[in-house]
């Protein structure tokens, strides 16, 4: 009979293991990503841009308004970026990185007279290492997300962003 008991009480525990793991996964997946509303930023001031390189197969220049960046509480670094081309062209959009699914996001383009346009298309697109594009990548991989892992606070990316480089991005 205690042999007995004893299955019927391995069993139970099996079976309430099985049901809290079942509960734990269901409430994992059901658990929806919520994007936070943050209102549009003041216009970059030129004494809060920090450059970064991007590489030598473009002439333009590229910065982050420091002022602006953010890591929002989900999981978005939200910064404004400036690209200036050698005639002096500028082109200034309001942006969003999500380190979690490698993707960014323009919420809005900023006009000569400090004012922003908010994107007609404003979706979440994957972030690609091409040449075209290679800014974003350049601010994922070096900046704001070393080894696909958001940095913990904006003072963590505007260190990476003086520096050249996020120390986890270890050179082997």
């Amino acid at each position: 009979m205690p042999l007995l008991r004893w299955f019927a009480v391995l069993l139970v525990v099996l079976l309430l293991q099985g049901r809290v793991q079942a509960d734990s996964e269901e409430d994992y997946e059901t658990k929806q990503w919520q994007e936070i509303d943050v209102p549009l930023p003041v216009a970059p001031a030129e004494e809060k841009l920090q450059s970064f390189y991007v590489s030598m197969a473009t002439d333009n220049k590229f910065f982050i308004d420091l002022a602006t960046l953010n890591v929002g509480s989900d999981g978005v670094v939200r910064y404004v970026l400036v690209i200036v081309t050698p005639s002096g062209a500028r082109n200034v959009t309001f942006e969003g990185m999500r380190c979690e699914t490698r993707e960014n996001r323009i919420y809005a383009s900023g006009r000569r007279d400090g004012t922003w346009s908010k994107s007609r298309n404003s979706e979440w697109s994957r972030i690609k290492d091409v040449h075209a594009n290679r800014h974003h990548a350049v601010l994922f991989l070096e900046y704001f997300c070393p080894v696909g892992v958001i940095v913990r606070d904006a003072t963590e990316a505007k260190e990476a962003l003086r520096s050249g480089k996020h120390p986890d991005n270890k050179m082997w």
